[in-house]
């Protein structure tokens, strides 16, 4: 590598500890076990503190073939560590002829997630979320699987679902009530996106759909043919089916 100095982590930080406020952050994001994979929904708000810095950030992203990666926290530091993870996959594979085990690309993104704790300490902390398709599993229903970290690099194998960012505790306080085992990933789908309507209802720093502008969550899927982003029209199906129904029962 010609410059390592320059990865997350390994550069020179000010003193003191960045504010919160100077630096877009962005929330929400889901993953959740279908019978056939995994699907993974993020909402499009970036703030800064009391601000809406963006309204159609993207936070969730194909990793490879099979798998997905999110992001919740620093924007910048968050969206550098998605794209190194997604190269460093792809590197391994050309070097490799093979593609990571699930595990060994999970262990992979937690070593990248505690090299940027420094930059977390000051306030920079932005922390991924990782599911995909396990091509070893036993059998299909039991393929989808979803990782969580914490800043110092902790990897934790989470059992059907669960949810990343300021929004998290409303979002998974919908899945918890409404996820069963064994759910199509067209429900699971539809339960992804309502539960960021949940999370955008009692968060402020969670974007709801945006009818008006077009904005909808970014959906995306890791099946056995491999990982998919939902069209553009096609989550808008799912969001404004959503919000026809809030309409009628704004509790959900």
């Amino acid at each position: 590598m010609a410059a390592p100095e320059l990865l997350p982590g390994r550069r020179p930080l000010p003193p003191g500890v960045a504010a919160g406020e100077l630096a877009p952050h962005g929330t929400t994001i889901v993953a959740i076990v279908s019978a056939e994979g995994v699907v993974m929904a993020g909402d499009r708000r970036a703030t800064m503190g009391n601000l809406i810095a963006n309204r159609d950030v993207e936070k969730v992203y194909r990793a490879d073939e099979y798998s997905l990666v999110g992001m919740a926290g620093t924007a910048g530091v968050g969206l550098e560590l998605v794209k190194l993870f997604q190269v460093e996959l792809e590197h391994y594979e050309k070097i490799e002829g093979t593609m990571l085990s699930l595990d060994g690309k999970a262990n992979r993104l937690a070593t990248m997630t505690r090299n940027n704790l420094g930059a977390a300490l000051q306030g920079l902390a932005a922390i991924p979320l990782f599911a995909g398709f396990d091509l070893a599993a036993p059998s299909p229903d039991k393929a989808g699987r979803i990782f969580s970290f914490d800043v110092a690099g902790g990897i934790y194998e989470e059992d059907g679902y669960h949810a990343l960012g300021s929004g998290s505790l409303f979002a998974k306080s919908a899945l918890k009530k409404r996820y069963r085992p064994g759910m199509s990933t067209d429900e699971v789908i539809r339960l992804a996106v309502e539960a960021l309507y949940d999370a955008a209802d009692e968060d402020t720093a969670t974007g709801g759909p945006d009818v008006t502008r077009k904005i909808y969550p970014v959906v995306m899927t890791a099946t056995a043919e491999g990982a998919r982003r939902l069209t553009d029209e096609e989550s808008a199906q799912v969001a404004e089916a959503v919000v026809a129904g809030r309409m009628e029962n704004p509790g959900g």
